[in-house]
């Protein structure tokens, strides 16, 4: 029991070495000779705000208050959560180098994608907080839940990510139809739509949408001060859980054939 516990503190010292050498490459890999840099990372949500706003406040006017503010604060969340899983899908097939190599944690491959661009999601919340600040929000006490927000957002996205990239391996199409379904999934998602009012039938399917719990939770937040409900939440938890031991093991399982695959 002795000589547990040092090897064991030293594998989690490795394990977050390796995983913060492999973010800040992935960092300077995605911009290397790029005139802006991380600042891609900003203006590509701007745009997309942009466009939105111009095309659902000026041509089709939603009534939606303070609608650059609701907007933003449902793309920054969904271009973590779009990225990641883009990126986590291709990550074993991409990294075959590192996943060839003996010794190598390749189950942090994935993690890694979600990490990254979950670094560009919070270097975009300033610009988040100044559009608050224009539309008159103040900070209140609930901000106190938003890490844990965020932490759940991570869960459920890295849950889903092992599992895409072990399909990847083995199907090739897998990303092509993620970014189809998540293409369709973006317009059912209320990133840019009030889903609030919608009752009956179509409001118990809106509310099987994991998604829409998690942005409810950050305008809740971010604009009304108010706490997340603690029911949405721990369900949304649990089904993560649930996924990431799916995930983690069906991952597990077929590492031992990644090298054959590759």
């Amino acid at each position: 029991m002795t000589e547990a516990l040092p090897s064991k503190t030293f594998s989690m010292v490795y394990l977050r070495d390796v995983l913060r050498v492999l973010v800040a490459r992935d960092f300077k890999v995605r911009y290397k000779r790029s005139v802006l840099g991380v600042g891609w990372s900003l203006l590509v949500p701007l745009a997309q705000l942009a466009v939105l706003y111009v095309v659902f406040k000026q041509m089709l006017r939603l009534n939606i208050p303070n609608y650059t503010s609701f907007l933003l604060a449902g793309i920054l969340p969904w271009t973590w959560f779009h990225a990641s899983l883009m990126s986590s899908s291709t990550t074993i097939v991409e990294n075959r180098e590192l996943v060839k190599q003996v010794g190598f944690p390749v189950g942090i491959l994935p993690a890694v994608s979600v990490l990254s661009h979950l670094v560009h999601f919070l270097l975009a919340l300033p610009i988040l907080a100044g559009f608050l600040l224009a539309d008159g929000f103040r900070p209140s006490f609930s901000l106190i839940a938003l890490p844990l927000v965020i932490l759940l957002q991570f869960l459920f996205t890295v849950s889903l990510a092992y599992i895409l990239a072990t399909l990847q391996v083995t199907f090739r199409d897998t990303n092509y139809l993620l970014g189809i379904f998540l293409f369709l999934f973006f317009y059912l998602t209320p990133v840019f739509w009030d889903g609030s009012n919608i009752s009956g039938p179509l409001g118990s399917i809106f509310r099987l949408n994991p998604f829409a719990a998690l942005l409810n939770a950050y305008r809740g937040i971010l604009m009304h001060g108010q706490w997340p409900d603690a029911r949405p939440m721990l369900t949304l938890c649990l089904i993560g859980l649930v996924i990431l031991a799916v995930g983690s093991m069906t991952f597990a399982r077929a590492r031992n054939r990644f090298v054959e695959e590759l």
